[in-house]
């Protein structure tokens, strides 16, 4: 019987974390969960632990603590097969606007941190040839948009850095997976308008994962509308962008 190799959810309490750990459970992987106050999510281990049958343990990890990341990966108990960043903060623009320490922290929350942790793995992956780094980005990243161009430009950084890990790992056994969901009915959305037809669930989003690190993909958008939707908007002059109330 093989052995699945463990998988990593950084920033597992959230919505979309909690359906990737689940979906990646299913299929027999152990897990190995990593948040703040990670001790909490007992509850969440033991169901997972119970419902799938599969080993889970919890891990102390602060995103915005990059000093401790490197000690932070040595501690883990196995160096895991596929690490996934679900790690996110959106704020509001109106608030990143007026406070720099609030932009700063949607900018840190986006970029700095997953960069960094994924950065220590992808080290320690290309070391032993082998695993996937899984970062969860965002179509805001695409294009900057005066509702919310602070988060946009935080995905857009960490965009732009899964692209150049991916091809400087290229070759070396390493799949680097760049997601872009589009809009996600999560507690991070809840209260805003959200047009059905272009929202996914949670589940979704861990599916299209779980499909793009089987088939060895590069970049995934959740739902393929999207890539249509922003090739349109990557495509007005900014002359008339600037004009639209997006």
């Amino acid at each position: 019987m093989t052995t699945l190799p463990p998988v990593l959810i950084l920033g597992a309490r959230s919505d979309i974390g909690l359906a990737v750990a689940h979906r990646f459970a299913a299929a027999g992987h152990p897990l190995q969960l990593a948040a703040r106050h990670a001790g909490t999510l007992e509850p969440e281990r033991a169901d997972l632990a119970l419902r799938h049958g599969v080993s889970v343990t919890l891990h102390e990890f602060d995103a915005l603590d990059t000093a401790g990341h490197g000690a932070f990966v040595e501690a883990l108990p196995q160096l895991p097969g596929i690490a996934v960043c679900a790690v996110g903060l959106m704020g509001t623009q109106e608030h990143s606007a007026a406070e720099p320490e609030a932009a700063i922290a949607v900018l840190r929350s986006n970029f700095e941190g997953p960069a960094i942790i994924l950065a220590h793995l992808a080290n320690r992956f290309e070391a032993r040839g082998s695993g996937t780094l899984v970062g969860i980005s965002s179509v805001a990243g695409e294009r900057g948009r005066a509702t919310n161009y602070v988060y946009g430009a935080g995905k857009a950084g960490f965009t732009a850095f899964l692209s150049g890990l991916r091809n400087r790992l290229a070759g070396r056994g390493v799949q680097v997976l760049t997601v872009l969901p589009g809009f996600v009915a999560t507690r991070m959305t809840e209260g805003m308008d959200l047009p059905q037809k272009l929202t996914a669930a949670p589940e979704e989003v861990a599916e299209a994962i779980f499909r793009g690190c089987s088939k060895g993909r590069d970049v995934i958008y959740v739902r393929p509308i999207w890539r249509v939707i922003m090739a349109v908007i990557r495509a007005i002059p900014e002359r008339v962008f600037k004009k639209l109330s997006l």
